[in-house]
């Protein structure tokens, strides 16, 4: 990617800051304003492989931003996916309070749309705990742009009937544990017309999409990530 990327600081309550990871697009394009897309890691945090993700999406014509969703967290850095380290990974998950990490990512929200890089649409997408965080913040967030799920924990029916951004929702077809909220949610998002699609990739497991893990399947990632641009694309046209 001929573009540019590092870590930025987002003010946060108080003098307290939390760091966040900037890709911006091909330097060919550095003079226009792009959409932006918060990018929202797993239990895992801010690690090699969402950072690629971020990249990836610079390179689209995007700017994209990572937060470190953990930062308040007393182990606030990145867990590797070995799985020995699983339990200490859940247990941080556990340990947080949703509300406040969902308050921090609507910062970053607005953070982003005031950066001159920015044309004022931003999106999210998130991967299963950040997956979930994307279903909150579009309960929460109104005039989010578009949200972009893989594999999240989903919102209960009255938070849905708040939903106004439209949906772009991932799920593997092996993930029996998430899998199993979606005809629920699916009856909530229509009942509330929500608009939203929805696509399960079969034979694949939760994480798919992380090619740096056994989990990793090709064709799925790659035929998520199309659909993925491509909703994008419409929603965030200027």
């Amino acid at each position: 990617m001929s573009g540019t990327a590092g870590t930025v600081t987002i003010a946060s309550d108080g003098p307290r800051r939390f760091e966040a990871y900037l890709a911006q697009s091909p330097a060919e394009r550095a003079s226009q304003k792009h959409p932006a897309i918060l990018v929202l890691s797993d239990m895992f945090g801010l690690n090699e492989p969402i950072r690629a993700v971020a990249d990836h999406y610079a390179a689209s014509g995007h700017t994209a931003l990572v937060p470190n969703l953990f930062w308040r967290s007393e182990i606030p850095g990145v867990i590797p996916y070995d799985d020995a380290q699983h339990p200490a990974a859940w247990a941080r998950l556990k340990a947080l309070d949703l509300g406040v990490v969902t308050a921090d990512m609507t910062t970053a929200v607005h953070w982003l749309r005031a950066q001159p890089c920015c044309n004022g649409k931003v999106a999210a997408v998130g991967f299963c705990f950040g997956g979930g965080i994307v279903n909150t913040m579009a309960v929460r967030i109104p005039d989010l742009a578009a949200a972009v799920p893989f594999y999240g924990v989903q919102p209960s029916a009255a938070d849905t009937a708040k939903i106004k951004a439209p949906l772009l929702i991932h799920y593997a077809g092996l993930d029996e544990r998430i899998d199993a909220g979606w005809p629920a949610w699916k009856e909530a998002l229509d009942s509330n017309h929500v608009k939203y699609q929805e696509y399960t990739y079969p034979n694949v497991n939760h994480g798919f999409h992380n090619d740096t893990t056994p989990r990793y399947d090709e064709a799925a990632a790659k035929l998520a990530w199309s659909r993925t641009l491509a909703f994008f694309a419409q929603h965030l046209a200027r």
